[in-house]
């Protein structure tokens, strides 16, 4: 797969213990992510974080939260990803998405 040198990053933050269809919301994300064949996508937890209700959600020990921040970070063209934010919007009911230039230096794949 080819895509430009001038992409778009996606970056989706929700909680861990978001739900959709009875799967975690970041792995019904992911799949729809390579069901409409976007380049590729990665899920990243967080140790810490807040969000709109700023309750503080961490890793610490005596606060330990069961509710940790993740990070989905996509990317591809810009058409792409405003045709995909279409489709996830009326789901993620809590949590923030952003769009932003991505320069793309390589995109490979194993042979």
């Amino acid at each position: 797969m080819k895509i430009s040198e001038q992409g778009q990053l996606l970056r989706i933050l929700i909680g861990e213990t978001d739900k959709h269809e009875g799967k975690p919301l970041y792995e019904w994300i992911v799949i729809k992510a390579r069901e409409q064949g976007l380049a590729g996508a990665t899920v990243l937890r967080g140790v810490m974080g807040f969000g709109a209700n700023s309750r503080i959600h961490t890793t610490k020990i005596l606060r330990l939260s069961e509710d940790l921040p993740i990070v989905i970070e996509i990317v591809d063209t810009h058409e792409k990803l405003k045709h995909f934010l279409e489709t996830i919007d009326n789901v993620i009911t809590e949590g923030l998405a952003t769009l932003e230039k991505a320069d793309i230096q390589f995109y490979r794949g194993s042979k």
